[in-house]
């Protein structure tokens, strides 16, 4: 998990730290408006959208060890490149290829983790990888505002530059360590006693079959059912306002200086943007290990989406800096603690090919948001010079995906997602 974890960190400050760049001289030196801007941010995700289904068919047949290890040499040759961009268009070009380099990484280990920890366990599990979000984004604020700070110059390249040049390598070498230590599956494991290997490979063995004799779910039903898309749009609400804030947060806090009359200089800045984060981070965990000792899991995905949706737009309105981060904070808290156990739906009645299809689908479309999150929010500040608007989009946005989930409390096979019990009113 720890490994796993720091994959996910150098993969998500690849993805966000354009948000650093932006703000901190990359917008003024390629001559970027907010549109343009969020356009370069948000196109990653229609390469993203491109491969994420065939990438996960590909990492489900050969194997997660091999096949991540591809991803990340890929992605790390086009994050380095990033620092040489000469103009927009190229900036634009290179996003774009860097989603298809990326496509299949986070569904990816979602479906890696279903070989590996029982449905008891899921939760907590994916909230520990997926903590690497918060913490990228806590840790990466400062690392990055302090690349841009200090490495001003350095290699006659301006600050936000060496920032991408620094922060692609790691994947890079990463790829290597990932070829050589992840293992595929239970049964290869050396690192566990046979008994260990021989009760973990029956159970999830055991777990697997039940789940495909009770759902019955091809990879063609997977790919088309209308469920796996509501589940899709559920995901898109709460990517929505993670987006959101990865990209703009950093830009929020530069507003605040100008609202409140405060001045920060980059490093303090950063520091101010990973506080969120950090609070996130502790609270996803605590979160999901709730949803694993109750069982519930409907509610665990909706509460918290609420809570994101209703808090953000209101940060914009507060008379202060503190009671604004408090509502960012609130806001940063329920995204993560959302995504955390959003992942235990899908897998509930998903196993097999149908489970990397479906995952992977369902990955695939939510990331939409990635590219409309940054495109809409930019856009509508252009139009009204305030963050106002874009803000009360991702609230109202995240509000409405709360809602289906609870809608989608019957499972296909008529077993609730949040207990496990039969209904009757299942589809």
């Amino acid at each position: 998990m720890p490994f796993l974890c720091l994959l996910y960190f150098v993969n998500y400050l690849d993805r966000v730290n354009i948000g650093f760049a932006g703000p901190n001289g990359m917008n003024e030196e390629l001559g970027l408006t907010a549109t343009m801007f969020g356009l370069a941010s948000g196109i990653f995700f229609l390469g993203y959208l491109v491969l994420e289904v065939p990438s996960n068919l590909a990492l489900h047949r050969f194997g997660a060890r091999r096949w991540l290890a591809r991803i990340m040499i890929s992605w790390g040759v086009i994050a380095t490149a990033m620092a040489f961009v000469p103009n927009a268009a190229t900036l634009v070009v290179l996003r774009f290829l860097l989603g298809v380099a990326e496509a299949g990484f986070f569904p990816g280990i979602i479906l890696y983790l279903t070989y590996w920890f029982p449905k008891a366990q899921r939760a907590k599990a994916v909230a520990m990888f997926m903590a690497a979000v918060p913490v990228s984004s806590a840790i990466g604020a400062t690392v990055s505002s302090v690349l841009i700070d200090a490495g001003d110059g350095l290699f006659g390249l301006s600050g936000w530059r060496v920032m991408f040049l620094v922060e692609g390598v790691p994947a890079i070498l990463l790829a290597a360590a990932t070829w050589f230590y992840l293992t595929d599956r239970p049964e290869k494991a050396a690192w566990l006693t046979a008994d260990e290997r021989r009760w973990l490979a029956d159970t999830m063995a055991a777990e697997r079959a039940e789940t495909e004799q009770t759902h019955h779910w091809p990879l063609r039903k997977a790919l088309t059912h209308p469920r796996i898309l509501a589940l899709a749009f559920v995901y898109f609400g709460i990517s929505y306002g993670l987006y959101a804030l990865g990209f703009f947060l950093p830009s929020i806090i530069a507003g605040f200086e100008q609202q409140f009359g405060t001045e920060l200089t980059t490093v303090e800045a950063g520091l101010v943007t990973a506080i969120p984060y950090a609070v996130a981070a502790v609270a996803m965990v605590l979160w999901a290990a709730h949803g694993d000792r109750t069982g519930e899991r409907v509610w665990h995905v909706a509460l918290p989406m609420l809570l994101g949706g209703v808090s953000i737009p209101i940060a914009l309105y507060l008379g202060n800096p503190f009671s604004a981060m408090v509502a960012v904070t609130c806001c940063a808290v329920g995204v993560c603690a959302a995504v955390a156990c959003f992942w235990t739906l899908p897998s509930g009645f998903l196993a097999g090919a149908a489970a990397a299809g479906g995952i992977a689908l369902i990955n695939s479309l939510g990331n939409i948001s990635g590219f409309a999150a940054p495109y809409i929010t930019g856009a509508l500040r252009d139009l009204t010079g305030s963050q106002r608007t874009g803000m009360w989009v991702v609230g109202v946005v995240m509000v409405v995906a709360a809602v289906v989930v609870v809608v989608l409390r019957a499972t296909p096979a008529g077993r609730d997602e949040g207990t496990g019990r039969r209904v009757e009113h299942a589809d």
